[in-house]
């Protein structure tokens, strides 16, 4: 059971990268538009998608750090 959580935050953070690199697309090609409303919705709703993503990934790396030093912790004793 506890490999199917190890999987599932692998996969989970993965998935959290992918939209990371494809929310940085965005706000790179947000630069590349003409129409002002365009650039400016184009821009936000990136920095939308990078910011959710960063923050989950940064909680999914977090808990497999933690559930890694508690796995140590009870080996050591």
């Amino acid at each position: 059971m506890e490999t199917f959580w190890w999987v599932r935050q692998i996969i989970l953070a993965l998935l959290a990268c992918f939209f990371l690199v494809f929310g940085i697309h965005v706000l790179i090609a947000s630069y590349g538009l003409d129409n002002p409303f365009w650039f400016v919705m184009t821009f936000f709703s990136s920095n939308l998608i990078i910011l959710i993503s960063g923050a989950l990934l940064a909680g999914f790396v977090s808990r497999m750090v933690a559930k890694w030093k508690a796995r140590e912790k009870e080996t050591e004793h």
